[in-house]
């Protein structure tokens, strides 16, 4: 009786990340609820109105909440299309880093949107 073993190699964590989407999701939900309230109680916004809403300390953290969730969102995503429609290592490599790159500008250059003057 031969007993075989697998061995789970990689970097692919299924649990951790589908918890990570959905608590990403929800984050995107409640900033959208919290823009549309905002929208609802105070429309229509004129631009000195949105300039004066995101001078708040909260709303840009909130903003830059919704943002990271939604970067972690579309990585786990992208992350999971390329590792299973994309099968030349070298092409899938070079796809994983373009998203982080693109990634990582995108959250900084919200960073300077967010903050900048």
């Amino acid at each position: 009786m031969d007993v075989v073993k697998h061995i789970v190699v990689g970097a692919h964590y299924g649990l951790r990340d589908w918890l990570v989407q959905r608590v990403s999701a929800v984050a995107m939900v409640m900033y959208t609820l919290l823009v549309i309230a905002i929208l609802l109680s105070q429309s229509p916004l004129q631009y000195a109105e949105w300039k004066a809403l995101f001078s708040h300390q909260w709303m840009r953290l909130a903003s830059l909440l919704f943002l990271l969730s939604l970067f972690i969102h579309a990585w786990i995503g992208m992350h999971d299309i390329v590792m299973d429609y994309v099968h030349a290592t070298a092409i899938r490599l070079g796809l994983q880093v373009a998203v982080i790159l693109a990634l990582v500008v995108y959250t900084a250059w919200s960073i300077q949107i967010l903050w900048g003057t």
